[in-house]
């Protein structure tokens, strides 16, 4: 590859991630961490495909669904439950960036009521497991006082906490705490604008 070609193709990756949504920045990084098609026994989830499961996807599509079309799940079938069910729901487009990725990823894992919950708890809001002004105003009090990065840092050690707690975690937990890390070190990063 030229030195003119390289600048080009990172000058187009630079306006492309320029022109994107938070959306459309958080949603490959949870791509990435759900995975592809699996059905493990111990996953009260079963049949899944991109963090997707046949049930949640069955209810989108308000149809039954079979192993070949879960299997053929494609990013655009499933960005648009994600964007509603996930990120709207936990109004991460509200939450300072770096957090709003955190919120959004546990609203993925967890369940958005939880996510929010575990956000409210650690602002001091009222735990209702639904986002409003009061939570927001208390969300940006913290964040004045202690910054974006240590609120990142809580979240992910209240995370961690709740998957500690659960019966399947020593299936599962391994995979749980190196996601909460890694979505830790992204949100960090994207704090700092890398």
């Amino acid at each position: 590859m030229t030195a003119i070609v390289w600048i080009r193709s990172l000058l187009d990756l630079l306006t492309r991630t320029k022109n994107m949504t938070r959306f459309e920045e958080c949603l490959p990084i949870i791509l990435e961490a759900e995975g592809g098609y699996v059905n493990h026994p111990s996953d009260p989830g079963g049949m899944t495909n991109l963090g997707v499961t046949k049930r949640v996807y069955e209810e989108w599509m308000e149809k039954h669904v079979d192993e070949k079309t879960m299997r053929a799940l494609t990013k655009g079938d499933v960005a648009p439950i994600y964007e509603t069910n996930y990120w709207k729901k936990v109004m991460a487009d509200d939450l300072p960036k770096g957090l709003d990725l955190c919120v959004f990823d546990f609203a993925v894992n967890a369940g958005p009521s939880r996510a929010v919950k575990y956000l409210q708890k650690m602002v001091g809001a009222t735990e209702d497991g639904h986002i409003g002004p009061k939570t927001l105003a208390s969300v940006a009090k913290r964040v004045e006082r202690h910054g974006v990065e240590i609120m990142i840092t809580r979240y992910s050690e209240h995370r961690t906490n709740y998957y500690e707690s659960l019966k399947t975690f020593p299936v599962f937990g391994r995979g749980w705490l190196n996601r909460v890390e890694h979505v830790q070190e992204i949100a960090k990063e994207h704090v700092k604008g890398v």
